[in-house]
Formats: C-alpha cells, sequence, structure tokens
C-alpha cells in the first residue's frame, strides 16, 4: 500500500473523553449534548443541530453543523 492509498483509508472512530462530554453544551441552546460514536458528532436536540467531530475535536460552530431533520 502507499502513501495516497493510506491517506485515503476510512478514519476510525476517535474516542472523546467523558469529562470533556460533561461539559461542552450546545452554543445557541446552552443545552447538554448527545454524542454519536458512529457518525462522530454531537447532537442538540433543542437546536436540531449535529456539530461534527473532526481528529477528535469537536468543532463547535453553528454554521459547521449538519441540521437535523425528522425520518
Amino acid at each position: 500500500m502507499d502513501a495516497q492509498e493510506t491517506s485515503q483509508a476510512p478514519a476510525q472512530p476517535t474516542r472523546i473523553d467523558r469529562r470533556l462530554l460533561e461539559i461542552l453544551v450546545c452554543p445557541l441552546t446552552k443545552a447538554t449534548l448527545e454524542y454519536d460514536s458512529a457518525r462522530q458528532e454531537l447532537i442538540s436536540r433543542g437546536a436540531r443541530l449535529a456539530y461534527p467531530i473532526r481528529d477528535g475535536i469537536p468543532i463547535m460552530l453553528p454554521d459547521e453543523a449538519r441540521r437535523l431533520t425528522d425520518v
């Protein structure tokens, strides 16, 4: 496998420190967040947003969040 193939391999889910999850809140609603380890997101039900986690770092910017839709 060359360097290009290695860099395109799917990323393994990153574990988030439980203490960090306990203190993080939605920047819009100030409500607690749910951790979705499969999608690597922090979910704000009140704001209906999913904040991405990239390289183990939660991106808590509403402009970067994915809108949640009813299924």
